[in-house]
């Protein structure tokens, strides 16, 4: 066992809860004792009366502990996020300052077009921009999510199909989909058929054939897939769609790997959405707010969202005058500071440097899967993308698995990866280093991985009780998201 691994039991903190620490009548703060102090002209329902077992603590012990709890926050500007599909990648600060402009961040939603030309433009051209990298004729820039971006996206499909004479009711959904896929599907009104790839992780052709009929109004297929692999057959699987009069939805969710290199709209995709904090760089997490650009080809224009930006004269106007638009999906025009953060990425880099970006999302990939596929069984062994799929297969066989590689990768410092995703994979760990990441920090990640690989076959039950260095050690994760403890109750 290396020194490393045998001090880890020692180091676990100590730190008492906030509710077990200060004395009675310790306080930061001091009411004056006299009359007339200025608390009776607070409003009776914003005092309270005392509640019992309040911690009662000095400036300095609150100060403490929660600068002490902000350091146990996890962010990317701390440590490696190497979460497969998840694509948590460095957002450059001068995103930041960009998006906070007082003429960006102080503009008011209701001002009329005419004082927002700036705002405009700057919208107008990332829509030409996404369109450029992705190959499709136009971007709508209004959903606030990826989710809604496909939902979106499957609205303005139906709604074409349904001026046709037939919505359809059916959508093919590969096994390796996101899981917001099938959702989207069910919420747009249709009934989800499900098939399955390969054994080299791929959607071929034939399978599709053999679903599609008119009644299918589009295949939903995400390249590359979750699994990082990239779907070689997708022209000749666009093609068998197209003849039963159907449409190809891209998730486009990991653009992030083609863009620069290839484009959707010249793979026979009909409807695409993309995921900006994926693909160009803007804040993951949290909740949101996000932003998820559908972008289409020119025969679907008409059913796109409103408000539409259009340059009229040299000027920018937004119109919602378009009979066939499956109307507004947002309220004013998106999450306006995420697009700006897109924006100023885009042009950052140019096209060079976002082919560059692509480039070396797939080399960081391919060289964890190189470093790691000695110690750990691949899924599938073709060449990924920009993430790669390992099993617990090998660790299995002395009593480890995925959760507890995942739980002692907290001992050595780093994020775990994601687990148990795709679900074809029995055990998988789904690795993501994404292009921001240096070499120094890919092979830290990769030796980290590789020792515990070896514990597994050398000391089982140390990686089965990890962690040990956290402020607290293994959880029951089906009691607690069952049984969540949302209040603390003072000890009897």
């Amino acid at each position: 066992m290396s020194e490393r691994s045998a001090g880890n039991n020692l180091r676990r903190s100590t730190h008492p809860l906030i509710f077990e620490s200060g004395s009675p009548g310790r306080s930061g703060f001091f009411w004056p004792e006299e009359k007339g102090d200025g608390r009776e002209k607070i409003p009776s329902e914003l005092l309270r009366d005392d509640i019992p077992g309040f911690p009662e603590l000095g400036e300095l012990e609150v100060l403490r502990h929660f600068t002490r709890l902000s350091h146990l926050n996890y962010a990317v500007e701390s440590q490696f996020y190497p979460l497969g599909s998840c694509t948590m990648k460095y957002n450059p600060k001068v995103n930041e300052v960009v998006a906070r402009l007082p003429g960006f961040s102080s503009l008011h939603p209701l001002a009329p077009p005419e004082l927002i030309q700036g705002a405009l433009e700057l919208l107008y051209e990332l829509e030409e921009m996404l369109a450029e990298i992705s190959g499709m004729a136009h971007v709508t820039l209004q959903p606030a999510a990826g989710a809604q971006g496909e939902l979106t996206g499957l609205m303005v499909l139906r709604a074409y199909l349904r001026e046709r004479g037939n919505p359809r009711r059916k959508i093919v959904v590969p096994d390796t989909a996101h899981g917001t896929n099938p959702a989207s599907s069910t919420l747009c009104g249709y009934e989800v058929v499900q098939i399955s790839s390969n054994n080299r992780g791929m959607v071929e052709a034939a399978k599709v054939a053999e679903v599609m009929d008119e009644e299918v109004a589009a295949l939903m297929l995400t390249n590359p897939n979750t699994l990082g692999i990239f779907e070689k057959n997708i022209q000749e699987i666009a093609e068998v769609v197209h003849k039963k009069g159907g449409l190809v939805y891209l998730d486009g969710a990991n653009l992030n790997a083609l863009m620069g290199i290839a484009k959707p709209g010249d793979m026979g995709v009909d409807v695409l959405h993309i995921n900006l904090h994926k693909t160009f760089s803007t804040p993951h997490g949290g909740g949101g707010p996000g932003a998820g650009p559908v972008g289409v080809k020119s025969f679907l224009r008409d059913f796109l969202p409103v408000p539409r930006i259009l340059k009229k004269d040299g000027s920018f106007v937004l119109r919602e005058d378009f009979a066939k638009s499956v109307g507004r999906v947002r309220s004013f025009f998106g999450n306006f500071g995420i697009l700006v953060r897109a924006y100023a990425y885009i042009i950052s880099l140019g096209s060079d440097g976002l082919e560059e970006a692509s480039r070396m999302a797939l080399l960081n990939a391919n060289y964890l899967r190189k470093k790691l596929e000695g110690a750990y069984q691949l899924a599938y062994p073709e060449p990924c993308m920009h993430e790669c799929v390992f099993t617990d297969r090998l660790q299995q066989r002395h009593g480890v698995a995925t959760l507890d590689i995942a739980k002692r990768l907290l001992d050595y410092g780093f994020h775990p990866p994601t687990i148990y995703f795709p679900l074809v994979v029995s055990g998988a760990l789904m690795i993501e280093p994404t292009e921001t990441e240096n070499r120094e920090t890919l092979d830290a990640f990769a030796d980290a991985m590789n020792s515990i690989a070896r514990e597994a076959k050398e000391h089982p039950d140390l990686v089965k009780g990890a962690p040990y260095t956290t402020p607290v050690g293994r959880l029951d994760e089906a009691r607690a998201a069952r049984k969540p403890v949302l209040r603390w109750e003072p000890k009897s």
